[in-house]
């Protein structure tokens, strides 16, 4: 009798073999002359070549619809199983602006005119900025274009940072070590990931180094190849960091740099790296800026009203 060995190495077993081995029991169902054996991530199937190359073959496209989509149900299996081509299934949600599939098949797009146009500039430009208020999308949709092209093999890393500004509080006067202290600062960064990418698999990517979340000190020196690095925050930047920043850039390297000018925290005096940035680099060709306003704002409707009254304020000031 043949044997062939299959090993899940992305995937969550528990996930894809289903509840108390659901999915397994369906591909029993369908493959009634093999015999098939599920143990840790490997499955052991036992029969006929013929048969093993067929169950390899659909047993490949479950992983890819499973990579990509995050999740496996009864239907999408068994059209896997039963069609006549072996595509992939094929639904009107999966289409349009959908940028990545999240955590439960959750569809993250790019919901507004200027999000849409911030998806754009990043297919087209490999150094993009991204201007705008609270609540407008910039990093969760940076991030979404960042869990992308890792998906789709564009780059092998992400890279997250922001600048570790202190908003009224002392990171000196924080409880733990220094990781614990940065956390609160990266909290937004890891938020987006979460609703993107299942915990078990996040928690992978970031011990293998896969996905990296650190503060702006950490860039220095470094040369950032086949990545897709995102600044966060960037209006908190001095000069020297955004400039030593920007020249991190690597082979295959893609930035994206967001920021809200009407909310530094850097002393008095201080030029904004980022203010400064848009200036200087205005005319480089390469080089694109998107600007998100109350319009984008994907919060609370509340929000909208809250940046339009500060607005007033801020014009007559």
């Amino acid at each position: 009798m043949n044997e062939i060995i299959l090993e899940l190495t992305e995937i969550s077993p528990r996930e894809f073999f289903g509840q108390q081995n659901e999915h397994i029991d369906l591909l029993k169902k369908y493959f009634p002359k093999l015999k098939i054996v599920a143990r840790g991530n490997k499955i052991k199937v036992y029969g006929d070549e013929e048969l093993l190359q067929e169950f390899e073959q659909r047993f490949d496209l479950l992983t890819q619809y499973f990579i990509k989509y995050n999740k496996l149900d009864e239907n999408s299996i068994e059209h896997i199983l039963t069609s006549s081509d072996a595509d992939e299934p094929k639904s009107s949600a999966y289409s349009g602006e959908t940028l990545v599939h999240g955590v439960s098949g959750r569809l993250i797009k790019a919901q507004t005119a200027n999000q849409r146009r911030l998806v754009d500039a990043s297919r087209k430009n490999d150094m993009v900025f991204v201007v705008g208020p609270a609540g407008t999308g910039k990093t969760y949709t940076g991030v979404a274009l960042a869990v992308k092209a890792l998906k789709e093999k564009q780059v092998k890393k992400i890279i997250l940072t922001r600048p570790a500004v202190e908003a009224g509080e002392n990171l000196g006067f924080l409880p733990g070590d220094l990781k614990e202290k940065l956390d609160p600062y990266m909290q937004p960064l890891y938020d987006a990931l979460r609703d993107m990418i299942p915990a078990e698999k996040l928690a992978h990517y970031i011990e293998n180094g896969t996905i990296q979340i650190a503060p702006m000190a950490f860039m220095r020196g470094r040369t950032l190849d086949n990545a897709f690095v995102i600044l966060d925050e960037a209006q908190n930047t001095t000069h020297a960091q955004m400039k030593m920043f920007l020249t991190r850039m690597g082979k295959n390297a893609r930035f994206l740099i967001t920021g809200d000018p009407g909310q530094i925290d850097l002393p008095r005096r201080t030029i904004s790296g980022l203010k400064e940035a848009l200036l200087v680099l205005q005319n480089v060709e390469g080089i694109e800026v998107i600007y998100l306003d109350e319009k984008d704002v994907i919060r609370h409707k509340l929000v909208k009203e809250v940046i339009a009254a500060y607005k007033t304020i801020e014009h007559h000031n």
